[in-house]
């Protein structure tokens, strides 16, 4: 009675453990008698106990409502969250498609919780004393047939700290409006954080909340069932709400990598998350992650569909300066490539959903990820076929052609997308490249060759001054284009250094012979005359000299 009079104030009798020994074994003892007023008695008891277990959690967990909890949950359970090298590893910078660069991008892949000491998890919000007390509680008021009352003050405070937790881990409760309303600079940050969020709650808070409530209802199986449950469903739906919001939402590409995170952490985390649950609770739970997996699926197949008509529809009109790559062959590719990283997830999303192209099965035994990049990226060349078209020069054109399809060859050859698309992939691109070259050079030095052939000169037997006039004539030709392609030519740039010196020889071995050979045959003629040097301009080592500058993107003088 001491403890029920209202002298005993807000003390818990569990403050002390010779108190609390001694006032549950008083209250052991009235479950063994009857009467009315031993009835009374029982339930003056439990009641008393009840407010005491409320109490107990609630003072358990009361350190973690600081505005350190984030920092102190991850310490407490030494949580590794690896890097996720998202787009903010590559440049995925193009005018024409929305931004997608994250700093500091956290991860999807699994965390793991460990202990600082042995290996075994601690109870990240109740001592091992603490818990031992509650259980002797439990213990008690289950005997005495107070499970009902017990189960609804451990699942209210529990599932308060749950949620809790939740918000500090930066999954806030939003409406379907309210998710399609933020701006997607905001909502990249919470889909980071429910990614990271889902793999803490179902890997630390939910197993911990498992283990914690099997030791304090280990006396009946039914009620820890029910407390868990009804503590930890709340918290789980809404996470599920958001990822089904993210599901059926407004498409966009820049969203696809999150909605990937997204779908790997779910249907990664589902078989772990179904154990903790059991019965109905389980079957529902279950019933309603599949779902939100399905829909997360649709919309990454209609993300990558939207993307390849964004390809396709792609219509700015600005070529660039000395053909160099176009920024939406960079943010294609690297697209691309973030794609390739989740192949595992996308050869199942896309099995079945590919769309046939015209000649472009390289590969039989392609992977149904395989063909979709291959569609993507035969949209980009097509596209940068067009965007060619925009530059007059012909030689120019090729130059575009050839630094850009490099660029995909490049980024195909240097990452996982090699072994998706084949050698024979590559194979045929770098034979195009080499066509590219050859129709840059025939573009570019047939008028400079054409003024070094010995056709349409008169006889070195007949005038000697028709010849002299028809060589000043052929040289100043010569002086004049060959001073052209060196203004502009200069300007070009060709991005590969192996690929520019191999121009640049190609350029070397068509041009030094002949115009070494005309010079030596024909500098005589002209030797000694007025204005030789006009004509003769350039020596052959000159000329050689001056090729090294061609294709380093000089800037002209004005």
């Amino acid at each position: 009675e001491q403890w029920d009079s209202p002298a005993a104030g807000d003390r818990l009798v569990f403050e002390s453990p010779e108190d609390a020994e001694e006032y549950l074994a008083a209250a052991a003892c009235l479950m063994g008698e009857a009467g009315p007023r031993v009835e009374a008695a029982l339930q003056v008891a439990m009641a008393r106990l009840e407010e005491e277990f409320r109490q107990l959690l609630i003072r358990g967990t009361a350190s973690l409502a600081a505005e350190d909890l984030h920092a102190s949950l991850l310490r407490r359970l030494s949580l590794t969250v690896p890097t996720f090298h998202s787009a903010s590893s590559v440049d995925l910078d193009c005018p024409s498609f929305a931004s997608h660069a994250d700093e500091g991008d956290e991860s999807s892949a699994a965390g793991r919780w460990s202990s600082a000491s042995d290996g075994e998890i601690s109870p990240y919000l109740i001592s091992p004393d603490t818990v031992s007390t509650l259980k002797d509680i439990a213990d008690v008021m289950l005997r005495a047939g107070y499970g009902p009352e017990l189960c609804q003050v451990y699942s209210e405070v529990r599932r308060d700290t749950l949620m809790e937790c939740l918000a500090v881990l930066g999954v806030d409760k939003m409406s379907l409006e309210e998710v399609q309303r933020v701006e997607w600079g905001v909502l990249d940050g919470k889909m980071k954080k429910w990614i990271q969020a889902l793999r803490v709650v179902v890997q630390g808070l939910l197993a911990e909340e498992r283990r914690i409530c099997g030791q304090i209802l280990a006396a009946d199986a039914d009620a820890e069932e029910e407390c868990f449950t009804e503590a930890a469903k709340g918290c789980v739906l809404q996470l599920l709400n958001f990822g089904d919001a993210i599901a059926i939402g407004k498409r966009s590409s820049e969203k696809l990598f999150r909605i990937l995170g997204m779908y790997e952490a779910l249907a990664e985390l589902l078989p772990e998350l179904e154990a903790l649950f059991s019965g109905d609770a389980r079957d529902f739970i279950k019933e309603e992650a599949e779902g939100i997996l399905v829909r997360l699926g649709d919309a990454v197949r209609g993300t990558v569909a939207e993307f390849a008509n964004a390809i396709r529809g792609e219509t700015s009109r600005r070529s660039l300066p000395g053909g160099e790559i176009h920024p939406l062959t960079r943010y294609v590719m690297n697209y691309v490539r973030l794609l390739a990283d989740y192949s595992r997830w996308l050869n199942h999303l896309l099995d079945g959903c590919e769309t046939e192209l015209e000649n472009g099965g390289d590969n039989a035994d392609m992977t149904p990820l395989g063909h979709c990049l291959l569609i993507l990226i035969t949209h980009l060349l097509d596209k940068i076929e067009d965007k060619a078209k925009l530059y007059d020069d012909e030689a120019l054109q090729n130059i575009f052609l050839m630094n850009n399809l490099w660029y995909v060859v490049q980024k195909i050859k240097d990452s996982e997308l090699k072994s998706l698309l084949g050698d024979n992939w590559i194979r045929k691109r770098r034979g195009q490249i080499r066509r590219y070259s050859t129709g840059y050079l025939r573009s570019s030095w047939t008028r400079v060759l054409a003024c070094l052939r010995d056709d349409g000169l008169p006889q070195t037997t007949g005038s000697s001054s028709a010849l002299k006039a028809a060589l000043k004539e052929r040289f100043k030709s010569f002086n004049l284009a060959y001073e052209e392609l060196y203004r502009t030519q200069t300007a070009w740039k060709v991005v590969d250094p192996q690929l520019r010196e191999e121009l640049k020889i190609s350029i070397s071995e068509k041009v030094l012979p002949a115009y070494r050979s005309f010079v030596g045959r024909f500098r005589g003629q002209l030797e000694g005359g007025r204005n030789f040097a006009k004509y003769i301009k350039y020596n052959p080592e000159d000329v050689e000299n001056q090729v090294s500058d061609f294709f380093e993107g000089k800037k002209l003088n004005a």
